[in-house]
């Protein structure tokens, strides 16, 4: 009987080794694609970058050293300031009011369903179509915002054309388009916390503001750096919007390594030095997302 049964488990294993065998094997032309997609123009960028080049010349070995002039660039650090600074308040903005907005839907479910789908709205427009909508409504002379100070008593703003403003309007437009995605990301950690962690609170007579900063956030937190990441891999590499409202404008004043990447690129055509800055701002992604990993690991329960 023993011998029996260990032969049975030993044809299901047999049988499951094949099984995952025959996945591996049809799933391999679908893995190669995608890596080959990934790895040869990461490749190729790298070979740029270590080349000085522009367009329509032929490569000239540089040994790094558009990596060594990038250092000493001044644009690339007020980029990189302009980026980081894009980058904090809108991903602090976006953490903050999506888990209060779902908060409100946890606590409203009769209408989360409604309000959800109506949610989804901003984060499906292209990014194009909200930096058109954002310039109309932004205008300093005919558009809504400023209509609405205006009918409170408020002086006009210029807005995008302002240096001081371009920054924290930029970030409110991309806020204004994401942070029902958080929410939503939110709102599925909200509804898989453990029930019965609050009826102890409610036992113990716990308010709902004790209840939110000593169970709520510290349960919630992998759920937030998990959104965290997620929003940081495209806040970093911050364009479309700021290319279609302001161009880095105004001056340098919205000009991130995005957009002095692009503008180095295919405006002056300096093909290698454009390729290290944004083989720069990737080390730049990867090491906030590696960041962000282990610290999603260190409050994981």
């Amino acid at each position: 009987m023993q011998s029996a049964a260990a032969l049975s488990r030993g044809e299901s294993m047999i049988q499951s080794i094949g099984t995952r065998g025959q996945l591996a094997f049809l799933s391999l032309p679908a893995v190669l694609f995608t890596t080959a997609m990934i790895a040869f123009p990461f490749a190729y960028t790298v070979w740029f970058s270590l080349h000085e080049y522009r367009f329509g010349d032929k490569p000239k070995l540089s040994f790094g050293m558009n990596y060594v002039e990038l250092a000493g660039d001044g644009e690339f650090w007020n980029g990189l300031r302009i980026t980081l600074a894009l980058y904090l308040l809108s991903l602090v903005l976006q953490l903050v009011l999506g888990t209060w907005v779902a908060l409100l839907l946890h606590g409203s479910r009769k209408l989360s369903g409604t309000v959800r789908t109506l949610m989804i709205s901003p984060f499906v427009l292209p990014p194009v179509v909200v930096g058109m909508m954002w310039l109309v409504v932004l205008d300093p002379s005919i558009g809504a915002a400023n209509y609405l100070l205006e009918s409170v008593g408020l002086p006009r703003s210029d807005w995008l054309a302002s240096p001081a403003w371009v920054i924290p309007t930029v970030a409110l437009i991309d806020t204004w388009q994401w942070t029902p995605y958080v929410a939503l990301i939110v709102l599925g950690g909200l509804q898989s916390l453990p029930p019965t962690v609050y009826e102890a609170a409610q036992i113990d007579g716990a308010s709902r503001w004790r209840t939110f900063w000593r169970i709520t956030l510290p349960l919630l937190a992998p759920t937030l750096v998990t959104a965290a990441i997620l929003r940081s891999v495209d806040l970093l590499r911050f364009f479309d919007i700021i290319y279609v409202t302001t161009q880095g404008g105004p001056g340098n004043a919205s000009n991130t390594l995005n957009i002095y990447g692009f503008r180095k690129g295919f405006e002056l055509f300096e093909i290698g030095y454009s390729s290290a800055l944004m083989i720069t701002l990737s080390a730049i992604v990867l090491g906030a997302v590696m960041v962000l990993t282990q610290a999603r690991r260190r409050v994981a329960w």
